[in-house]
């Protein structure tokens, strides 16, 4: 059966290349009509499971209480006093502008906020900023104001009194790049030469997606055309090279346009192009460029013995149909492991690129041979008469790991055993902040809220019970001021804050009863007073209508996830033995919705690199029938996999969702350099060449094509030079996993190879 589909495909490439090139294109071009129905979606609370505790008190708490995804804005000029009539006359006009705007919820700020002030025994709600224009003494009472409630006044002014703080509430589920376009156009508009810092998670989700697509699509241009020219160096065929790009091309576009179809057809919040997506074109161009590579560098040889491109093309498509096929197939089965991943886009992450990797394998069998096939060869040429560089040092270093096996394969070992105690040193550790380099805007603008305003992230306590009782009010003040005693919360706010100002408030502004009342009735009464020259609706974001659920929202500096995962285990048990007369208290929060994300993608992908390397070794194993050959197949990649955990451990890198899904990168090439080797060794052993010459011919054979793919792909090395930390561990594991997947092929594998070759042949007799 393997014979006749391969012989098929050899008679489509040489009998009829023009119709095999003009069908391939023809379902290039179908796939390419997905492409419109691509959607980008970066709202990542979608990638979390919807049975997830967090993301569950997350949807109720907005379903209550509204958007609590926030955009701040800093408004002023370091060194000058923020009591200055024209920066409250710009802050005016921005909380003016954006409030008219359908897409913002709330705009709260000093000209948004009310007053609470004691007129004989009664409670008198006003604007906290009466005016747009300010007399001197307004501003000299505003002051006043905010000197006396320091709460009010943490949230909305720098710790220098230099910046105003104005925090902007999107209208749910609309998406926040759009937000954060209406609102940095409204605010540049009106900030009349005062300094503008935007923050908040908000912001850079709905910033960060196309920020990092144009620094990707930069970079990867500087790093295909690097892979041009090793190619071109190497290869010397700018014919060659062209076909090896169509090959990539036509490949990425089969992937897109598929995702794009599919999301077409279903609907599904699985086939969106989220944020976890952006390594699916890294991973298919280097699998894409392995097929090519091998082909191509596998004819020019051919073509030294045969002189004639009929022949060369049949015994290259005969020597390598099967490997490909193979490589293909268990590098497909691998990504497909992730349909079972709790993530759901992880699902449509996996069938994409399976789908673009099945397609790379059937133009490599087909039309890449038929222009290969087409194409008028000059035998004079440099390509196919004489010996690459490349060639010439793989050949040299071949000899030497062949001849010091036992060395070689030791000094392997004892490497991923270094690779092994390093695992060991492996922490999760997640900052957002530092995924920008110091000096980038956001970069900025992130150390700016975290040191001089209130911080631009969050930690939310849901709490259920009767809001108008006492004694569960104090439980949430206590619970505040535990809150605020950690190091990196900044000051937090509940509706028993907005009940002990006004108990203060009418009894003739005293602070001694800055407290919460001692019956239900008299908080009732508060209440009351308030909704007499106030509105109840003031209080939606912190309580619902019934007073039978409330928010504590506690503002805070941004941490990394093993922080988090500690604050909130010391929440968790405060609640357990303090908080006795909640109904249910449920924590949620950015953060930790960020926390259980890492976690999800970390748990899934280590589940999938674990299950795809058997997999695979399951594979190779059946279609060579022999289970040595699949134990073989995965050393490098195994080897590799646990270089490069270890040596995160050892240098101190953290463990993060990109760390661990870029790992993929090590699946899709390790397992390509290792059938190749495999599938080459038992076809020359299988053509009854001495067993003291197999190991040599092997790595003659496929050292070469092994090394030029490694060092083409060397070229997206560009993206360590990224703004962005994920772009910068994208290009550092492209640049890992080809050296550690490649080295670890023609040393480890090589070299295990020749030691057991003897008992492998034996028992294949």
């Amino acid at each position: 059966m393997k014979h006749a589909v391969r012989q098929w495909f050899i008679r489509q490439a040489t009998e009829y290349p023009k119709r095999t090139i003009i069908i391939n294109i023809l379902v290039t071009v179908l796939f390419a009509f997905g492409l419109p129905n691509l959607i980008i979606d970066d709202d990542f609370m979608k990638l979390l499971p919807p049975e997830m505790e967090s993301r569950q008190t997350w949807d109720n708490i907005r379903e209550e209480f509204g958007n609590t995804e926030i955009v701040y804005v800093a408004l002023g000029k370091k060194g000058e006093s923020i009591y200055n009539a024209d920066l409250l006359r710009s802050s005016w006009d921005i909380a003016e502008a954006l409030e008219l705007d359908p897409n913002i919820d709330e705009v709260m700020s000093l000209s948004t906020m009310n007053r609470m002030d004691s007129d004989d025994g009664f409670m008198e709600v006003s604007d906290l900023q009466p005016a747009r224009d300010l007399y001197p003494d307004e501003l000299e009472e505003m002051k006043t104001y905010l000197d006396k409630n320091p709460d009010m006044k943490i949230r909305f002014i720098s710790k220098n009194e230099d910046y105003i703080n104005i925090i902007v509430r999107p209208v749910t589920d609309v998406p926040q790049d759009v937000v954060n376009k209406i609102i940095v156009k409204t605010v540049n508009e009106n900030t009349n030469g005062f300094d503008v810092k935007f923050g908040g998670h908000a912001y850079i989700t709905g910033t960060m997606p196309e920020l990092i697509r144009e620094d990707v699509m930069v970079l990867m241009r500087y790093g295909l055309v690097i892979m041009i020219i090793i190619l071109l160096i190497n290869l010397r065929s700018v014919p060659g090279v062209f076909m090896v790009l169509s090959v990539i091309f036509m490949s990425l576009v089969a992937m897109m346009g598929s995702l794009g179809w599919i999301y077409r057809f279903t609907g599904s919040d699985k086939f969106v192009f989220s944020v976890l997506n952006s390594s699916m074109p890294i991973i298919l161009l280097t699998i894409a460029n392995s097929d090519g590579v091998h082909f191509l560098t596998k004819f020019f040889k051919e073509m030294r013995k045969h002189k004639n491109a009929h022949d060369a093309v049949k015994k290259t498509m005969d020597s390598l149909f099967i490997p490909i096929f193979l490589t293909s197939i268990t590098t497909v089965a691998a990504f497909m492991t992730l349909i079972s991943a709790p993530i759901v886009q992880l699902t449509g992450y996996g069938i994409s690129i399976g789908i673009g990797i099945a397609w790379a394998w059937f133009l490599s069998s087909s039309m890449l041979p038929a222009m290969v096939y087409l194409k008028k060869w000059n035998m004079e040429s440099k390509a196919i008469a004489h010996m690459s560089i490349f060639e010439k040092f793989v050949d040299k270093f071949g000899f030497q790991v062949l001849r010091f096996p036992k060395r070689i394969l030791a000094l392997g070992l004892i490497i991923v055993a270094i690779g092994l105690y390093g695992m060991t040193l492996l922490k999760v550790d997640v900052n957002i902040a530092s995924f920008f380099k110091p000096g980038t805007e956001i970069r900025d603008s992130f150390d700016f809220m975290d040191s001089e305003m209130a911080g631009t992230f969050d930690i939310l306590a849901r709490v259920e019970g009767d809001m108008k009782d006492p004694v569960l009010l104090n439980e949430m003040v206590n619970l505040q001021d535990y809150l605020e005693k950690v190091e990196y919360v900044t000051t937090s706010i509940s509706i028993a804050d907005v009940i002990k100002q006004m108990h203060r408030t009418v009894m003739d502004d005293d602070p001694l009863f800055e407290t919460i009342p001692d019956s239900s009735g008299k908080v009732n009464n508060l209440f009351t007073l308030y909704s007499m020259s106030g509105d109840p609706d003031d209080f939606s974001s912190m309580v619902d209508y019934e007073y039978e659920t409330g928010l504590i929202t506690a503002l805070m500096r941004n941490i990394n996830a093993s922080e988090i995962v500690v604050l909130v285990k010391d929440i968790g048990n405060y609640v357990e033995q303090n908080m006795r007369h909640a109904d249910s208290i449920t924590i949620s929060g950015i953060l930790v919705i960020f926390r259980d994300l890492i976690y999800a993608v970390i748990k899934s992908s280590a589940i999938s690199i674990i299950v795809s390397i058997i997999i695979i070794a399951l594979i190779v194993g059946s279609f060579f029938k022999s289970w040595k050959y699949g134990l073989l197949s995965v050393i490098p990649l195994t080897a590799a996999v646990i270089l490069n955990f270890g040596f995160m451990g050892l240098f101190g890198v953290g463990l993060s969702h990109v760390t661990v899904l870029l790992s993929s990168i090590i699946i899709g090439v390790g397992v390509d350099f290792a059938v190749h080797y495999i599938s080459q060794f038992r076809q020359i052993a299988r053509n009854g060449t001495p067993s003291t010459e197999l190991s040599h011919d092997v790595m003659e054979d496929v050292g070469y094509p092994i090394i030029l793919d490694a060092a083409s792909n060397m070229g997206f090395a560009a993206l360590l030079f990224s703004l962005f930390l994920p772009i910068q561990y994208i290009g550092g594991l492209m640049v890992f996993a080809m050296v550690s997947t490649s080295v670890g092929t023609l040393t480890i594998l090589a070299a295990a190879l020749e030691l057991a070759k003897n008992r492998i042949l034996i028992s294949n007799k």
